[in-house]
């Protein structure tokens, strides 16, 4: 981690930003946290241009927003879970929330000169099987004015685990073992 900052750190950053969303806006609801005002800070920008890009299906643009090492962290116990490690993994992933036909709405962005809170709704679109519709939360540590990790944070975990279990097969043996 760059500037001093350590994994706790991050870490630690995202827990008190998601508890501090959470308990500034019990009593709040969805519309009400869509309208908060996100600011114009340049970590900001960079975060908006990102999903600007992923809206696009502009690959090349993502590319260019992501460090080359990135890691993209995805908790729980699913077979989407893990840290997934470099460009092209991060982009495999976003490869499989496609054929969920997965959408984001933001909610709110709000950033400093280390890091940008995000948090959307998240939705899949399948005509057949499971859906999800939950809240979610992304931090994002800005490096070099490029994203360099993203750790992603469900609003319920075993509501996103289950999903995740019904839509997306585990690798059969050998090929996950590899």
């Amino acid at each position: 981690m760059a500037n001093g900052q350590t994994r706790k750190d991050f870490l630690k950053f995202g827990a008190v930003s998601a508890a501090s969303l959470f308990l500034g806006s019990q009593s709040s609801s969805r519309e009400a946290i869509a309208q908060t005002p996100s600011t114009d800070h340049p970590n900001v920008v960079i975060v908006q241009r990102y999903y600007q890009a992923y809206g696009r299906s502009d690959l090349a643009a993502v590319r260019e927003i992501f460090a080359p090492d990135i890691t993209w962290t995805i908790p729980g116990h699913h077979p989407l879970a893990g840290t997934k490690r470099g460009v092209d993994e991060v982009l495999a992933f976003f490869d499989q929330l496609a054929k969920a036909q997965f959408r984001a709405e933001v909610l709110f962005l709000g950033g400093n000169d280390n890091y940008v809170v995000d948090v959307h709704r998240g939705w899949s679109n399948l005509e057949q099987g499971e859906n999800i519709d939950e809240l979610w939360s992304l931090l994002f540590r800005i490096e070099n004015s490029r994203i360099a990790e993203a750790i992603n944070f469900p609003g319920n975990q075993h509501v996103a685990d289950a999903f995740f279990w019904k839509t997306y097969d585990l690798k059969p043996i050998p090929d996950r073992l590899v």
